[in-house]
């Protein structure tokens, strides 16, 4: 039986930054909670997405923007490195995606479409 971890999200971009080898997506999806009155409010979470295809890149390059409605499917790894400032191993978890699609541009005010 294979073993995998993997994650799906549902968001608005954030901040799109490409590297040589990958781009970084920030995501933020919303989740509903009460506050300590009872009243629903809006809980924002910005996940970091790292991705590595150049074919998804070039997608993300050409067609993805801030305030676009995305949905996101990969894999979760866990890494840990050395610290050089301090010598600590430090621990990340990084969101890998697979799978990058753009749902709907972002609604300007205004526009009628």
């Amino acid at each position: 039986m294979k073993n995998y971890a993997e994650f799906q999200i549902l968001g608005h971009v954030g901040r799109i930054t490409p590297f040589d080898s990958a781009t970084r997506v920030t995501v933020c999806a919303n989740y509903r909670r009460k506050d300590d009155r009872g009243n629903w409010e809006d809980d924002a979470h910005w996940n970091e997405v790292v991705i590595f295809s150049q074919r998804t890149r070039n997608y993300i390059a050409e067609h993805v923007k801030t305030g676009d409605l995305v949905h996101v499917r990969g894999r979760i790894r866990q890494n840990r490195f050395k610290d050089r400032n301090t010598g600590e191993v430090r621990y990340t978890v990084d969101l890998i995606a697979t799978h990058f699609g753009r749902l709907a541009s972002k609604q300007v005010d205004g526009d009628d479409d």
